[in-house]
């Protein structure tokens, strides 16, 4: 079994077909998700990310029709039907059937799926400068994990691939670093973390969160701060965080080479700590 998906109460295997052309999401991109991970018999901070879920239903103008700990229940139970230790995504999602330009909140239909996705290694990625920006909030639903945003997500990951690297460094509307295309961006030099202060134009990652506590609580000191694309070329390191590879180190910026440091390593030692202490299957 590869996946499975609660629908209409019960759990499918596989990729059920769920909508058509005369539903709002298909045709207007009313459609919100999250994604938590499950790995090593745990799904770290699952409850955080169905909050969040909540909070990007109700900006789009639809109405959840769980709440977030029956959410998180549904993910747990999803995660437990697959072999102890299985590396999982698990994806809760609403979407609007009903409704013309404005979606019917009486018509938010849920979906959960959960699907083995394996944890992408240590080794680094390479990144470069988006010609992409990131929109400010009174462009689009910047507070919501809408899938309506990620088209020019993935045309940036498309720019970037092209030119021989792995992910990009967007900038926000007003030209400073907002986030990579897929995760949170962080920089350390002279063994100060920064990462990008939240601005309306990114989302404050449940992982991101996450590794600011860790890493105070460590010792380290951590700034929320406006970061330039310069300061990511003059950084001693330079990595990532986000749900689908939690903490990731940059090995190659531009034509800059990067070695993985302490404070990235360090990083990710006290996540994977962190994570064998909540939420076990």
């Amino acid at each position: 079994m590869d996946s499975i998906c609660y629908v209409d109460g019960e759990w499918i295997e596989g990729n059920p077909k769920l909508t058509g052309p005369m539903n709002q999401a298909f045709w207007l991109g009313t459609t919100v998700f999250d994604g938590a991970r499950a790995f090593d018999g745990c799904a770290p901070d699952v409850d955080l990310h169905c909050e969040r879920l909540i909070n990007s239903t109700r900006s789009l103008m639809m109405e959840p029709t769980m709440t977030a700990a029956e959410i998180t229940e549904l993910c747990l139970e999803g995660a437990r039907k697959f072999e102890t230790g299985t590396e999982l995504y698990i994806r809760p999602m609403y979407y609007a059937s009903g409704g013309f330009l404005l979606p019917d909140p009486e018509t938010t239909t849920f979906v959960l799926a959960v699907y083995k996705s394996p944890m992408p290694d240590f080794s680094g990625m390479g990144v470069c400068l988006s010609t992409r920006r990131r929109p400010a909030r009174e462009m689009a639903p910047t507070d919501a994990k809408a899938t309506c945003l990620y088209p020019n997500t993935a045309r940036a990951l498309k720019e970037a691939q092209d030119r021989g690297f792995d992910n990009a460094v967007i900038l926000d509307a007003n030209g400073n670093v907002a986030e990579f295309a897929t995760s949170n961006l962080w920089i350390v030099k002279d063994g100060i973390a920064k990462t990008p202060a939240v601005n309306g134009t990114f989302l404050n990652g449940v992982t991101r969160q996450r590794t600011i506590q860790l890493l105070r609580d460590d010792g380290v000191e951590v700034q929320e701060a406006t970061i330039t694309f310069a300061d990511v070329m003059d950084a001693d390191e330079v990595f990532s965080t986000g749900n689908y590879g939690k903490v990731t180190p940059v090995v190659r910026v531009e034509d800059r080479d990067l070695q993985r440091g302490p404070v990235t390593n360090q990083a990710r030692d006290l996540y994977w700590d962190y994570s064998k202490t909540t939420s076990a299957l």
